[in-house]
């Protein structure tokens, strides 16, 4: 690709940390001021953790691997699956609407606003 969207609108939060968050995947708000690894929605990635503490982004551009791609970039509804990878999801399924970006098959990923 040419042309970078990282950097933009980029919104991070510290948030208590479960054991299950790990940088660079999806979180979820798990209780109070609390995230965890994402099951279905996500409100954003773990940019970091240490300590018991997670750095969350919230907006912004991120990738992601996923597992099963969207058909087209635009709006898509995009969910967390089994695997823990973003995948589109289906009309029954629980999802989000985001901004794909672009979708790189050979590398597995997608880049979308949060």
């Amino acid at each position: 690709m040419q042309v970078c969207f990282n950097g933009f609108g980029e919104d991070v939060v510290t948030f208590e940390a479960d054991e299950t968050v790990e940088a660079g995947a999806p979180v979820m708000v798990s209780e109070n001021g609390k995230v965890s690894a994402a099951e279905g929605v996500f409100c954003g990635v773990c940019v970091g953790v240490r300590g018991g503490y997670a750095a969350v982004q919230l907006k912004g551009y991120v990738t992601l691997p996923y597992g099963t791609a969207p058909e087209t970039v635009g709006y898509q509804k995009l969910a967390v699956d089994e695997t823990g990878k973003v995948s589109a999801a289906g009309e029954e399924d629980e999802g989000r609407e985001y901004l794909v970006l672009d979708v790189d098959e050979a590398a597995g990923s997608l880049g979308l606003l949060l």
